[in-house]
């Protein structure tokens, strides 16, 4: 089994080297020695998002700081593929699962989507908790998989500001039972990919279009119709298992 992770500040193992001491402090710190009970000589991974990683020793573990001994370094590749994750909105937690998932299987950003048939809606102080919230699940979920980045949760899109964004994208699928094109049939180029999943009560024919409009393309998963929380993440699984797995 792997060894835990946690996060330094940004910045944090820059021109380290075998043997320097790292700090955690904060949160992370709490979590590791209250929550995960970790000691002084168990060996943990600390990262500080920029895709490099240290490994080594407990030195000091109190409440407020973590230190290690750095015994081993390493650098993350940078894929040639950047993947995003537009989720719409979804009651029962079931967009909060998707990003939960999306972010253990490999997903580059998230982006919460305020769909027009969106039951949940963000506004006012909810939205900026529920923002945090996300933002929490994928420092998480970042955590749990043993990742050496966080991935971003940007800000909340409607659907007439979705279509800017989506503009800058190389390449942007839209989940849509009703598709002709298979995900079989597609082939993800280099560059910035968005995967589009619409909330319960599925993407309204206007956003279809708005969205076709600045190169969309409605793909279908398969003969079934999955819900909110497992429709990206099925499709950001068969994507990586062709670009990075």
């Amino acid at each position: 089994m792997t060894s835990r992770l946690f996060f330094a500040a940004p910045g944090a193992l820059d021109g380290s080297v075998v043997g320097d001491i790292v700090a955690v402090s904060g949160d992370e710190a709490r979590h590791a020695v209250v929550v995960s009970r970790l000691q002084a000589g168990e060996t943990v991974q600390v990262a500080d998002g920029s895709g490099r990683v240290a490994e080594g020793e407990i030195v000091t573990a109190v409440r407020d700081q973590l230190t290690i001994r750095v015994g081993s370094l390493r650098e993350s590749d940078q894929p040639t593929t950047r993947f995003v994750l537009m989720q719409a909105l979804a009651k029962g937690g079931r967009d909060e699962q998707a990003i939960e998932a999306a972010v253990e299987l490999g997903v580059d950003a998230v982006i919460p989507w305020q769909a027009d048939r969106s039951i949940v809606q963000w506004r006012g102080d909810k939205a900026v908790k529920a923002h945090r919230k996300w933002e929490s699940l994928a420092l998480a979920a970042s955590k749990q998989s043993r990742r050496s980045t966080v991935p971003v949760v940007e800000q909340l899109l409607t659907s007439r500001t979705a279509v800017t964004r989506l503009q800058e994208a190389d390449a942007v699928v839209i989940l849509h039972e009703d598709a002709e094109q298979s995900i079989a049939e597609f082939d993800a180029p280099a560059g910035e990919v968005v995967v589009v999943v619409g909330p319960e009560g599925g993407i309204t024919p206007d956003e279809l279009t708005a969205f076709e409009g600045v190169g969309g393309c409605a793909i279908r998963l398969g003969p079934t119709v999955l819900r909110a929380s497992n429709a990206g993440p099925t499709a950001l699984a068969v994507l990586l298992a062709r670009t990075r797995w």
